[in-house]
């Protein structure tokens, strides 16, 4: 699954990105590291950006950039 597959509100441990070319640099300087707990916070009205929040602070990314990111979802809490 893709963190653009994500639902808002659902949250993912990042699990794999692509490991060559400007986004695999970017996400990694943005503190994108595999295991690293990922939350949906909000989609934009027409669909992109996409608004996440990671280690503390709220991160927006394109859709084809986080079509890249390789997630596994974690279970929904009741």
């Amino acid at each position: 699954m893709t963190l653009a597959q994500l639902t808002v509100g659902a949250s993912a441990t990042l699990k794999a990105y692509p490991q060559a070319g400007p986004a695999f640099t970017r996400l990694r300087e943005m503190g994108l590291l595999p295991g690293t707990r990922i939350t949906l916070v909000r989609i934009a009205p027409l669909g992109d950006p996409l608004e996440i929040q990671v280690r503390g602070y709220r991160l927006s990314l394109r859709k084809t950039e986080a079509a890249l990111v390789e997630i596994t979802p974690e279970p929904a809490t009741p």
